[in-house]
């Protein structure tokens, strides 16, 4: 797509129109309900659809169709990293009624820093074309990790804070309490960062780790920076109302890790062949249509084995318990 700096500015304008439409309604902290989570979830895909229809209207079917690969499969890895949201709450113990604002701020972090990546990413593939070499055996590897720690089942996984994160708070220091929503505050005679502030910062740079994982997954879809950069930020910025949606939920998508590990090692297939196509190598292309078709069936059908384990599992918990029930 030839985009203009103009457009490049209404896009961010309106994005960041959208993030200060969202944090004035969150400003109130509060504990979000099922109700709330859900309609919201359902306006941010809405908005997502919507700006997509407007790029076939406008651009034609490759950049649509692009756009909505790329945002499933954003939105599918963002579901994964809603695990570690979990895991970073509970080590932090944020307050219920605080989480939504940590969320809301955690996000526009990992969102400003994504940025940087795509602008690198765009950058490093616009002059070496060999890097798709790299970026599909990454994909590659990451997939096959993925299926290795599904397999091992690790149900002790506590977050473990990054060296970034351990130095800002050896040298700043750390209140012994939350204080509202209050960022810094004097302890001691000292100005010191508030356990919000620690959990914030979390959540952002934490999400780098998994942009290492999602960049490189999308720029296999397409390597149109615009496309890449919308996709990922409406993607994330409907994250927050997810974690509320489907935390209940995450535990019985038992096999979300499988799927995400099929998705990730296809890309990296369709990187590799890209590559080998660039280099003059007769080998067929993976169409933007399949890709798209391949993304959502996967994704259906891990859902679909993911709730039927997980009711099996608690229907075979079920049955154990009135065992040992009439046993006692």
């Amino acid at each position: 797509m030839d985009v203009s700096l103009t457009m490049w500015a209404v896009t961010i304008a309106g994005l960041c129109a959208l993030i200060a439409i969202d944090f004035l309604i969150g400003r109130k902290p509060h504990d979000v309900s099922i109700k709330e989570a859900g309609i919201w979830t359902v306006v941010w895909i809405a908005l997502a659809a919507l700006f997509g229809i407007g790029l076939l209207i406008f651009s034609g079917g490759q950049p649509a169709g692009e756009f909505f690969a790329g945002f499933i499969t954003e939105k599918s890895l963002s579901v994964d990293n809603l695990f570690v949201f979990v895991l970073i709450m509970g080590k932090f113990a944020v307050p219920s009624q605080y989480q939504q604002r940590v969320l809301l701020v955690g996000v526009l972090i990992a969102l400003v820093l994504r940025a940087v990546f795509i602008a690198a990413g765009a950058a490093i593939i616009t002059s070496f074309a060999w890097v798709f070499y790299i970026f599909g055996a990454f994909l590659i590897y990451t997939a096959w990790k993925l299926i290795k720690e599904a397999q091992s089942d690790d149900g002790d996984e506590e977050f473990e804070e990054n060296k970034l994160l351990k130095a800002a708070e050896r040298r700043l220091g750390v209140a012994d309490r939350y204080h509202g929503t209050k960022l810094f505050v004097q302890q001691h005679g000292k100005r010191v960062m508030t356990p919000m502030l620690v959990v914030m910062l979390a959540i952002g740079t934490t999400d780098v780790l998994f942009a290492l994982d999602s960049i490189p997954a999308i720029f296999g879809l397409t390597q149109d920076p615009y496309i890449v950069f919308t996709a990922n930020a409406f993607a994330l910025m409907g994250l927050r109302q997810l974690y509320f949606l489907i935390g209940g939920l995450l535990k019985k998508l038992v096999h979300l890790s499988y799927g995400l590990s099929v998705i990730l090692g296809f890309i990296g297939v369709k990187l590799v062949l890209h590559a080998l196509h660039e280099s003059g190598v007769h080998v067929p292309e993976i169409s933007i249509p399949f890709s798209l078709g391949f993304i959502v069936l996967v994704l259906a059908v891990t859902t679909v084995t993911s709730l039927r384990a997980s009711k099996k599992q608690a229907e075979r918990e079920l049955a154990e318990g009135r065992v040992e029930h009439a046993e006692v």
